[in-house]
């Protein structure tokens, strides 16, 4: 499959966006974005990962707004990762090049994009688990239940939801990271009864803007203050159809 865009441009824009979101990245993890970059745009072609496909428009979008979380979250004390509907791997895949030592899961429950993700990781030669699952199904899953320190989850579903979705696989002391867009105060609101069900707790909520003025975004951070009871999550497609 041909290459697609310029490694060597997008190169200068992520540095620039980067350095211009307080972030600077190394010459070995902008080659690496790069070349993680090139992957998507080519399974692009394929399969739909991202209607953004303009280098600055995705070293800001795509790679910049992923990397916001090591702004707001102590990564020292995260060790264990997971990106649930992770789609084309953000924030997960530029998190895992940022600190190669985080412990990373991605949950993605459509097969192409799983696949993708898998051949993406293997040709970055990062360590990364891809599951091919519903959230629904892997908030049960003993392997998986209450055993991270930080679930992630960017444009997957509403505030509620996405709580029952993520709080189910965060350890109690852990942290759920909704990635929102410029005014997610309505959607916090509506969320409230079910962090109070889910044992979690909103802690803090970061608003910022992105560089090159392309927007604002919402950070909701959420802490894990008691074990999720049993019964959630519920059955798959439940908690975004019926919202607790």
């Amino acid at each position: 499959m041909a290459e697609v865009g310029s490694n060597l441009d997008f190169r200068a824009e992520l540095a620039s966006a980067a350095a211009e979101a307080g972030l600077m990245l190394r010459q070995d993890q902008l080659e690496r974005m790069s070349r993680f970059q090139q992957l998507v745009l080519g399974w692009n072609q394929r399969i739909n990962l991202t209607r953004i496909v303009d280098d600055r428009e995705m070293a800001v979008k795509h790679f910049v707004d992923s990397l916001m979380l090591v702004r707001y979250i102590p990564m020292s004390r995260t060790t264990r990762i997971v990106d649930v509907g992770s789609g084309a791997g953000f924030p997960g895949i530029p998190l895992k090049l940022w600190d190669d030592s985080l412990s990373l899961t991605l949950v993605e429950s459509t097969r192409k994009k799983a696949d993708f993700l898998r051949i993406a990781c293997k040709e970055l030669q990062i360590e990364v688990n891809v599951v091919n699952e519903r959230a629904e199904e892997v908030g049960v899953d003993p392997q998986h239940r209450e055993s991270y320190d930080l679930a992630v989850a960017r444009a997957v579903a509403d505030f509620p939801a996405l709580c029952e979705l993520c709080l189910p696989l965060v350890r109690v002391g852990g942290w759920f990271a909704a990635m929102k867009g410029p005014d997610a105060s309505a959607e916090i609101d509506t969320g409230r009864r079910a962090l109070n069900l889910l044992g979690g707790r909103l802690s803090e909520l970061h608003t910022y803007e992105l560089p090159h003025e392309m927007g604002s975004r919402t950070l909701v951070l959420v802490a894990k203050a008691s074990p999720t009871p049993s019964a959630y999550p519920r059955r798959p497609g439940v908690p975004t159809k019926n919202p607790l």
